[in-house]
């Protein structure tokens, strides 16, 4: 007779179970009285998402302004795009923002490049020659100015720092007639000189890299490389100028855009047509329908005005990566 481990015979067990179930007055294997369900819980709700300054909470009006703003920036391109695809009997009798009868864009560009002797390549030359040394220039003395006005002290540093604020606020067009006449008693007026060594000037640029140095150069690193015996030159090359490469980028495309589209300076300076930027050639072939036998190329116009700024979009998409902050946080434990 086999029994389980408490001693008890299967037979005894079921026998007794019966026999409960019989004194209970409910016939076996009846489900017994109902047992009251455990109350169930309240539904959890839902926690809602904090809001962050890097992850703030989305605004209706906001969104509203931006798209408008959006639009107010995007349309005049737009325009351009469409009206450097018409001829100019579409461009006087069209819509604006609708294409022609004919896609003349190709033939439109090649036409600029072509015409008038290909002035409009020697103008791009022009351009590019002033924005190489002048925001090029600017740039350079600007990294230099900054760095050297943050990191060393000598004497009249709050009097440099106090016409560097006075600069910025002072408009260049207060300063052009001076200009003009300085360069002209220098004998450099109607030359490239004119136009280059104004624009080596920059004080926002000065003022932007000098701010950006005290925030993005630990005093703590420059002073562990000269403890290793780094040289100033080897510290500016080596550590300096990697850490202040956004702050580089950001004075060199502000100088950039400043010399490529600059209009005012080059009309006094320059009387020349061969050393005419693109802005003061443009606004010459668009002043020939106003002059007695002139020819009207207001589809040149719209087209040059598209070739011109199409270097200035593709240098900002190259150069949005170097766009970073905080490079050297963590260099240097406190």
């Amino acid at each position: 007779m086999i029994t389980d481990p408490t001693g008890v015979s299967p037979g005894t067990r079921e026998r007794t179970v019966r026999s409960g179930a019989d004194l209970s007055g409910d016939p076996a294997g009846s489900p017994g009285p109902p047992v009251a369900e455990p109350p169930r819980s309240a539904p959890r709700r839902r926690r809602r998402r904090a809001h962050t300054p890097l992850d703030p909470k989305p605004s209706i009006p906001l969104t509203l302004v931006t798209g408008l703003v959006l639009v107010y920036t995007l349309l005049p391109l737009v325009w351009l795009v469409i009206n450097a695809t018409k001829d100019q009997e579409d461009l006087l009798d069209s819509f604006g923002l609708w294409l022609g009868k004919d896609f003349q864009l190709w033939d439109n560009i090649s036409r600029t490049l072509t015409y008038d002797g290909g002035a409009f390549v020697r103008w791009t030359l022009n351009t590019l020659l002033y924005v190489a040394a002048g925001a090029g220039g600017a740039t350079l003395l600007a990294v230099l100015g900054g760095y050297a006005l943050a990191v060393y002290e000598f004497p009249g540093r709050r009097a440099v720092f106090a016409v560097v604020i006075g600069a910025v606020a002072v408009p260049g067009t207060a300063l052009a007639v001076p200009t003009f006449l300085m360069f002209s008693g220098m004998g450099l007026a109607n030359t490239p000189w004119a136009v280059i060594i104004p624009s080596l000037v920059s004080p926002f640029g000065l003022y932007l890299m000098w701010v950006f140095t005290v925030q993005a150069v630990p005093t703590e690193l420059l002073e562990a490389a000269r403890i290793d015996g780094a040289g100033e030159l080897r510290i500016f090359f080596r550590i300096v100028l990697p850490l202040l490469m956004p702050g580089t980028v950001t004075v060199l495309l502000f100088s950039m855009v400043a010399t490529w589209n600059n209009y005012f300076l080059p009309l006094i300076m320059i009387k020349d047509p061969d050393w005419y930027p693109l802005t003061l050639g443009l606004n010459a072939w668009s002043a020939q329908a106003r002059t007695a036998g002139g020819e009207p190329v207001f589809d040149l116009v719209i087209t040059g005005s598209l070739l011109t700024i199409a270097p200035i979009v593709v240098v900002f998409l190259l150069l949005q990566r170097y766009w970073q902050s905080g490079l050297a946080a963590g260099s240097v434990k406190e």
